[in-house]
């Protein structure tokens, strides 16, 4: 995984440059759509690092997960239900699964870890709605459009997921 996200901003990058150059050249809207979407998705690989390296600067994994923030109420836990959540949360891809390992950790410390990652991808979420501002100059709303609503959407199961983990953690530490 971790590979993988240090070479996907590199890769679309380079995608981005390749295809606003064939743009440049032939002037046809499908290249400027491919540079766009390249473009939006290296933003956004990017931008994931960017908010991990501060909240990892700032925070240290310490967060107060008994902060109302951090609470789960009983109808969003019958929502994540109804999301099936318990389903699908493990074969979602965890970027540092030694964080979540009870061998390696006590629970409140995993607990903390749980409210750190909930806000890093809740910045994610606010931040992949950035590129749409891009529209203006470059015109192709509808990539940059979709390409946020995607990566926001992708964003959200792992708001979803810490906060339920973080409910049955919670429940544990008791």
């Amino acid at each position: 995984m971790i590979k993988f996200l240090k070479a996907a901003p590199v890769v679309f990058l380079i995608g981005t440059m390749v295809t606003a150059i064939l743009y440049q050249k032939t002037l046809l809207g499908i290249w400027l759509t491919t540079a766009i979407t390249f473009g939006t998705t290296a933003y956004h690989f990017i931008m994931r690092w960017v908010v991990a390296f501060i909240y990892n600067s700032i925070m240290h994994n310490r967060a107060d997960y008994r902060k109302r923030w951090y609470q789960v109420s009983k109808s969003e836990m019958k929502l994540y239900e109804k999301l099936r959540v318990k389903k699908w949360k493990n074969r979602m891809p965890t970027y540092n699964p030694s964080l979540f390992d009870p061998r390696q950790h006590t629970w409140e410390e995993i607990a903390q870890v749980t409210c750190q990652a909930e806000l890093g991808h809740e910045t994610i979420v606010v931040l992949s709605f950035a590129p749409i501002v891009a529209g203006h100059w470059l015109g192709g709303y509808p990539a940059f459009i979709i390409t946020s609503i995607l990566a926001a959407m992708f964003d959200m199961m792992f708001v979803i997921m810490q906060r339920y983990n973080r409910q049955r953690i919670l429940k544990l530490i008791k």
